[in-house]
């Protein structure tokens, strides 16, 4: 899973590295101070997920 710096976020770049994810169908980490903070995904993705049976709001 790719690794996005929080600070290209914080710089305008988040429309930018959020449309990539969603057109390449990729979940990424968001790391601050080089540890992961967030996981960024499409919502195709996170439907794909549910469709399993998987809810990540339960863990």
């Amino acid at each position: 899973m790719e690794h996005l710096n929080i600070g290209e976020f914080n710089r305008g770049q988040s429309s930018k590295l959020i449309r990539k994810l969603v057109e390449e169908d990729k979940a990424a980490y968001i790391n601050k101070n080089g540890k992961p903070i967030a996981v960024v995904m499409s919502n195709e993705r996170y439907e794909r997920l549910l469709a399993k049976g998987i809810d990540i709001n339960e863990y």
